[in-house]
């Protein structure tokens, strides 16, 4: 072996090791980004009841690691680890507090088991006012 083979086969060595070590760094950073994601959707509620109630709902699924309802808008802002949940896991949770979500609704049990004053379906006023 020639001293410019030895060179060749190091430099191509080399370069195959850059790009794996290229590879491995940019499949970490999209693991990394994909850890934490911001989502929003529309829950009905009317209340600070129903707004505790939701939050407690949607943070009790593994994997959401932030809840905040507002009570005007009807919106729910999230911020899960995809890793371990989905959309329709949190929308699950939340109809079996008793809540309906714009793809699933509640059954009437669980909308029943819900306080007096948080009826939605009945009365969507802004009630938030009223108690707690």
């Amino acid at each position: 072996m020639q001293a410019s083979d030895i060179k060749c086969k190091t430099k191509n060595t080399m370069k195959k090791q850059l790009i794996l070590l290229l590879f491995i760094l940019t499949a970490t950073v999209t693991v990394a980004q994909e850890k934490n994601k911001k989502m929003t959707f529309e829950v009905d509620g009317k209340c600070k009841m129903c707004k505790m109630r939701i939050e407690k709902a949607a943070l009790e699924v593994d994997g959401v690691k932030y809840a905040l309802w507002d009570i005007p808008s009807h919106q729910l802002s999230l911020i899960v680890d995809e890793r371990k949940t989905n959309p329709m896991q949190i929308k699950t949770a939340l109809v079996s507090a008793g809540h309906d979500t714009k793809e699933l609704k509640a059954t009437q049990e669980a909308y029943d088991k819900i306080h007096p004053c948080c009826k939605y379906r009945e009365d969507d006023t802004d009630d938030s006012e009223s108690h707690l």
